[in-house]
């Protein structure tokens, strides 16, 4: 996987994911290493995430993780609690706000979970 799809997959994640709850602002900075290294953030605000390829200087919270964890923090398949614990990500800043990430991970507003295929026929 390479930067830019990281940035693209975040991205739809962070535009199907219900945060309309999630009151007032918050800005999460990413730093990504290995593989798809770079940083980028996402933002919460006024009910919509967003998704840009920079560095957000007046963050609440900065994470640290490989793209694999994140994508399995987001599609809902590593509670980011459990990722802290066993520290597949470091994190910096307002811890809670960080708490947020959990509330956005893994859920859709249709309802479906990503990277989730269903059937496949036996032969």
């Amino acid at each position: 996987m390479t930067y830019e799809e990281l940035v693209r997959q975040m991205r739809e994640n962070a535009e199907a994911a219900d945060v309309s709850k999630i009151q007032g602002h918050v800005a999460f900075q990413f730093n990504i290493e290995g593989e798809a290294a770079g940083a980028f953030y996402l933002e919460i605000k006024d009910g919509k995430a967003v998704v840009e390829p920079y560095e957000y200087y007046d963050r609440d919270v900065l994470i640290r993780c490989t793209a694999e964890t994140l994508l399995k923090i987001m599609d809902g398949g590593l509670d980011p609690v459990m990722a802290y614990t066993l520290k597949k990500i470091k994190v910096e800043g307002d811890l809670g706000k960080a708490l947020l990430l959990k509330e956005i991970a893994g859920q859709k507003k249709t309802g479906k979970k990503a990277g989730k295929k269903v059937s496949k026929k036996a032969e």
